[in-house]
């Protein structure tokens, strides 16, 4: 095995990716300086070595004691590459010797070409000048040319491209002239039929009204003086005396029309010129409803909204099925404040665009029941900069993301009132988005929203501390939590319904943290008792309190609730299905109510005729609900 060049690559890679020549030219050189007296022990040694050094680190002299390395320069990574035959590189002397000649021979031919045009006179230099010169004329005249074709090629296209906007111009001049000429024959011809249809019009109205008057005229001579009566059972008959509505003052005009449908008002103006220039006031067109008037077309929408587009404020479209390019229509109104769009289920993400971009003065959206997507959400921040009440319940179609976008341009900080009712999309971090977006929210309903949570309110209510109002009927898993975490607010008003999760706990925390709150809903919530109604009894400012279906609230606690300052104030009572109220308390009552005016105590069975009688007592009371009870028709 004297050499490996006739080997296998796969032998070859095999010494060389494990440095075998390095190695044994290592060892060799080693055992061939030092001569050590016994060799195996020293190979041993040195491998050993090796192995601690690394292969990386590997020279030829490193098995010589330092002592004993020769002060030569190496020539070669390594001598044994060509031993082995894995110099792939190093050239052979056969190569050698016809890579000399081939060199030898191209200097030899390369100096004797230029010796020869040295020393040899050149034939015929004159005809090579002018041979080069022709050519040169001819290159010169052939870029010439070409450099004039191309200016004349430009001068051409520009030539085309201003007839073509010549042209065009002219088409379009042509075309708005004969649309001019169109326009004026269609309006003749619209104001000869219109005149031609009021002079019928008022022909038939006054052909009408001479029938009247004859019907008038033969009616009372039929009733002139009989033989059967006497002279003094004559009476004179006073004629009608005509009115025309149209002198009335115009606030007089204008709340009479006010009382009126959208289709009605149209038909109005249909009676005659006098009506039909009464209905043009643009105050009658301030607000229009289309949700009251059933089967109205698209046509008649959108003609109405551009012709009141500058007059019109508040719109309410609520059910109503048009198409996408009529809500377009809504665009042209520039100083609209109120939209109405819930239950449209043609409203999409581009008809909000369009509406976005045309009316940015928009104070109150509703867009309840619809499929809008986070494209919407993402228009109202940016479009909608005034906005303060916004309705998205049961919108499921917008994400957390959707209300993260709240938060872009100027943002919605200046929301008021916010619907959230049925969005069960909504997770913790959507409630997080909202607080950072509105925090400016003061009336806040969250109703049919099972996932609602008490740490969903906590992140709300951390950045919205202005909010007056909570509505969370429908969310079950709402506790005293809540509470706690909204005893940041100044709460006025609560409404709760179905909850069994809120206890006494939660109206402790009402007595202590809101003292100016003056409405409490908390019907259907069977776990609270009489200690509620005594921790209500020091709120001076409640005028209204509903703890229907709270079954186990008795006379001792509204004994307790009715002997506080919170009596005085009292206004609605709504204690229906409160089964363990006795006479006791109608007794209190009548007592300590002096300005309740709306008492409900529906299926309260202990209740007796002795404790009706107390109920006269309470003249300031306006309804009673008694439905339900055993009272005896002595006193019904």
């Amino acid at each position: 095995m004297a050499s490996l060049r006739d080997a296998l690559p796969k032998l070859k890679n095999y010494f060389k990716d494990n440095y075998i020549p390095q190695v044994c030219e290592a060892l060799l050189c080693g055992l061939l300086v030092t001569f050590p007296e016994d060799p195996l022990k020293y190979l041993e040694a040195m491998i050993m070595m090796i192995m601690e050094h690394g292969l990386e680190r590997l020279i030829w002299d490193m098995c010589v004691h330092p002592s004993m390395k020769p002060k030569i320069r190496r020539l070669s990574e390594t001598y044994l590459e060509q031993l082995f035959g894995l110099d792939d590189q190093l050239v052979t002397p056969e190569l050698m010797v016809k890579a000399c000649t081939f060199y030898t021979g191209n200097l030899v031919k390369n100096h004797f070409y230029s010796w020869k045009e040295l020393t040899m006179p050149r034939a015929n230099e004159e005809a090579v000048k002018a041979e080069k010169l022709e050519k040169a004329v001819t290159h010169d005249k052939f870029r010439c040319k070409r450099f004039y074709l191309l200016l004349w090629h430009n001068y051409v296209q520009q030539n085309k491209q201003r007839l073509k906007f010549t042209l065009f111009r002219i088409q379009k001049m042509f075309c708005v002239h004969r649309q001019k000429i169109i326009l004026a024959k269609w309006r003749d011809i619209a104001k000869h039929r219109g005149k031609t249809r009021e002079d019928d019009l008022m022909s038939k109205h006054e052909l009408q009204l001479k029938k009247w008057k004859v019907k008038l005229k033969v009616k009372t001579t039929e009733e002139t003086i009989t033989p059967e009566k006497s002279s003094s059972d004559i009476t004179i008959e006073e004629v009608p005396i005509e009115f025309d509505i149209s002198e009335l003052p115009e606030r007089a005009i204008v709340q009479i029309f006010l009382y009126l449908s959208l289709r009605d008002t149209v038909t109005c103006g249909q009676v005659n010129r006098s009506w039909m220039s009464m209905i043009q006031r643009g105050s009658l067109w301030n607000s229009i409803d289309f949700s009251t008037v059933k089967n109205v077309s698209d046509k008649c929408v959108v003609s109405t909204l551009q012709k009141w587009r500058l007059n019109v404020l508040r719109l309410n479209f609520r059910g109503c099925v048009f198409r996408p390019k009529t809500l377009k229509a809504v665009g042209h109104c520039k100083n609209l404040q109120e939209l109405n769009v819930s239950d449209c289920t043609s409203l999409t993400d581009e008809s909000m665009r369009l509406i976005s971009e045309g009316c940015p003065g928009i104070l109150y959206l509703n867009l309840s029941n619809t499929t809008i997507t986070n494209r919407t959400m993402r228009l109202l921040p940016r479009c909608f900069h005034n906005l303060q009440n916004l309705s998205l319940a049961y919108c499921r179609r917008f994400t957390d993301k959707g209300l993260q976008y709240l938060n872009l341009g100027k943002g919605c900080h200046k929301l008021i009132y916010l619907d959230l009712s049925g969005c069960t999309q909504i997770s913790v971090q959507g409630f997080k988005n909202i607080a950072n977006s509105c925090t400016g929210i003061m009336h806040l309903t969250i109703n049919d929203m099972p996932t609602l949570t008490d740490r969903c309110m906590k992140v709300l209510v951390e950045k919205c501390p202005r909010i007056t109002s909570v509505v969370f009927i429908g969310s079950p898993h709402i506790s005293d939590c809540t509470f706690k975490a909204l005893s940041t607010c100044n709460l006025r008003k609560i409404r709760f319904e179905g909850n069994k999760r809120i206890t006494d706990a939660c109206f402790k925390c009402i007595d202590k943290n809101y003292p100016n709150i003056n409405h409490i809903y908390m019907a259907d919530c069977k776990t609270l008792t009489d200690g509620s109604l005594k921790s209500l009894s020091p709120l001076k400012q409640l005028t209204v309190l509903n703890l229907a279906n709270c079954v186990r609230i008795g006379d001792s606690g509204l004994k307790q609730f009715l002997d506080g300052p919170v009596s005085i104030k009292i206004r609605e009572l709504n204690l229906s299905n409160c089964v363990l109220l006795g006479d006791t308390s109608i007794i209190k009552m009548s007592e300590r109510c002096p300005n309740l005016h709306y008492l409900s105590l529906r299926n309260c069975e202990h209740l007796t005729d002795l404790g009706f009688e107390y109920i006269a007592n309470i003249l300031s009371l306006i309804s009673v609900d008694l439905s339900g009870t055993v009272i005896t028709n002595e006193y019904d």
